[in-house]
């Protein structure tokens, strides 16, 4: 997936501080009357969920409460953003999950934004170089 919608390129990276991923559970699992249980994959592409906050400054903030509501059509879009992920800092497909939290002032002149977003699909390296590894 490639949206046509992207993050403003003006705006600072996500800071590294509360920054974290988790991924959607690929498989089910059924507790047994035994005490075992079955487990099965369900899903191949699942998405992943990134924790993360802006440190804008006046303007900046404004430039994304605005992209937010008019260009995001106020987080329901799909955007590509460059995202950091072990597989590196590489451009993904996500969208925000809830509203974003902030801008809250920190410093003289400093907004933090905190969000949570969803990556359309798992980052991981693919089959062909886990191979070589």
């Amino acid at each position: 997936m490639t949206p046509d919608l992207d993050f403003p390129a003006s705006l600072p990276c996500f800071l590294r501080e509360g920054y974290s991923l988790s991924h959607t559970q690929p498989f089910a699992r059924t507790e047994m009357v035994t005490g075992r249980a079955r487990q099965r994959r369900t899903f191949q592409s699942v998405p992943s969920e990134i924790n993360a906050s802006l440190l804008l400054t006046e303007i900046e903030a404004q430039l994304f409460e605005a992209w937010f509501a008019y260009d995001a059509m106020d987080g329901t879009k799909w955007f590509n953003a460059r995202v950091k992920t072990p597989q590196g800092m590489k451009p993904y497909a996500c969208r925000f999950m809830e509203m974003y939290r902030g801008p809250q002032l920190t410093g003289n002149n400093q907004w933090r934004v905190e969000c949570r977003l969803e990556i359309f699909e798992r980052p991981l390296t693919p089959p062909e170089w886990y191979e070589f590894g």
